[in-house]
């Protein structure tokens, strides 16, 4: 592959339209990039761009040892992997939150503010796919507890006793109703972010920060409407 290429991953799933569309206002010719397709990887020729797809959860990996030069993930995904990254730009879309969710009937006193008490949370456990965040926020509250790693439907958790709250993403709230547990604390809001390879960043500057720009600007002018 030609030193000048951009490699550039790509995450699989809800952000990945946003992401081609991004792109392609940006000027690169995205036609024929689609997750439907069992094909992973796809070279641009006409633009010098690669673009690979992957689960977002490995895309840090993947920038972090140069697999790829820039991607697009999650800020939440960033916090947990907790890679060696540059975070280039905030892309404004695949918004969600992370948050505390207790069952309906089992929910923390409330304060005299209207918040719940979380030092009823205290001494406990959360189930969760973010061990790392769950822990650091916790901890900052001054507060020791204990997560415990699930990887999916950890909305179970809390109804069959291996936890008394999770702590996961959330955009609608649909799923955290439909299991009867609500929102006792929100940690940190989310959204989708540009990163880099450190490397990449400086061998291929101009080329990403021209990137990196018309994203901005592009970005800008969709806030003005």
């Amino acid at each position: 592959m030609p030193k000048n290429y951009l490699t550039i991953a790509l995450p699989k799933g809800k952000l990945l339209t946003d992401s081609i569309r991004l792109l392609t206002q940006a000027g690169i010719d995205c036609r024929g990039v689609e997750e439907d397709s069992r094909q992973l990887l796809f070279d641009l020729p006409q633009d010098d761009v690669r673009i690979i797809i992957c689960r977002p959860t490995d895309i840090p990996t993947y920038v972090e040892y140069g697999a790829a030069d820039i991607g697009f993930v999650g800020k939440d995904t960033i916090i947990e992997q907790n890679c060696d990254v540059a975070e280039l730009l905030d892309l404004k879309f695949g918004y969600c939150r992370f948050v505390v969710a207790m069952p309906e009937d089992n929910l923390p006193p409330l304060l005299p503010n209207g918040e719940y008490d979380l030092n009823f949370l205290n001494h406990k456990r959360a189930a969760t796919k973010f061990p790392r965040v769950a822990q650091s926020f916790f901890s900052s509250q001054g507060m020791q507890v204990t997560p415990i790693k699930l990887h999916g439907n950890i909305e179970l958790a809390p109804r069959v006793g291996l936890a008394e709250m999770i702590v996961d993403i959330v955009s609608t709230g649909r799923t955290l109703r439909e299991n009867r547990l609500k929102e006792v604390a929100q940690i940190l809001e989310a959204t989708t972010r540009m990163i880099a390879n450190r490397v990449s960043y400086r061998v291929k500057y101009e080329r990403i920060q021209k990137l990196v720009d018309k994203c901005r600007e592009l970005i800008q002018e969709n806030i003005q409407g």
